[in-house]
């Protein structure tokens, strides 16, 4: 189980890595937003090409980040459901729901869109729009996201198993977002009162 721990370890630092630093392509599709839209009012001319980039960036920020999301426990659940049951419970639909949904999903769309990228950079394929970018770098960020969420989905089932045997800590606590808002008012008041 050691072995298995040091490589969720590694794919967690590969990953917290990678979601950190695509944070800066919503910046930078900012700008292109920006940039696109000053040029096309005051000079009445646009461009697909800078469209299609700032499609590309967002979409990159999501799907490269998306691993990092799930390191950090923060996709969405329902909370009013999830939180009534005993954190060892907890801890079994986590591990039910990795195994029986989120692996099956990542791994399909994986083994799906690497025929699909390869057969698109093969071809050189080009957006259909008149000045628009090549596509398959949009279509491999796509792989590659869904690669990075199976490697990540591997990694939450090995520390979700840790957990539940006692090898190491719950690295993330359940708080309910009621518990959250209280604790977050808390601080508040006690910085005010400073």
């Amino acid at each position: 189980m050691q072995v298995l721990l040091a490589l969720s370890r590694l794919i967690d630092r590969i990953n917290e890595t990678i979601g950190k630093s695509v944070a800066w392509l919503i910046l930078i599709a900012i700008f292109v937003s920006a940039v696109n839209a000053s040029v096309r009012k005051l000079f009445n001319t646009s461009s697909n090409a800078w469209l299609e980039l700032q499609w590309y960036l967002y979409g990159a920020a999501f799907m490269l980040a998306a691993a990092y999301t799930l390191k950090q426990n923060e996709h969405i659940r329902i909370d009013i459901v999830y939180g009534r049951w005993s954190r060892r419970t907890q801890h079994w639909i986590d591990l039910f729901g990795h195994v029986f949904f989120l692996m099956p999903f990542v791994l399909l769309m994986t083994w799906f869109f690497t025929p699909y990228v390869l057969q698109s950079f093969r071809s050189q394929e080009v957006s259909t729009n008149a000045g628009g970018l090549i596509i398959w770098p949009a279509k491999a960020l796509l792989l590659i996201g869904f690669a990075q969420l199976s490697l990540q989905g591997f990694s939450e089932i090995i520390k979700k198993i840790a957990v539940m045997r006692g090898l190491i800590e719950d690295p993330h606590p359940f708080v309910s977002a009621h518990e959250a808002a209280e604790r977050e008012g808390e601080t508040l008041v006690s910085e005010i009162r400073k």
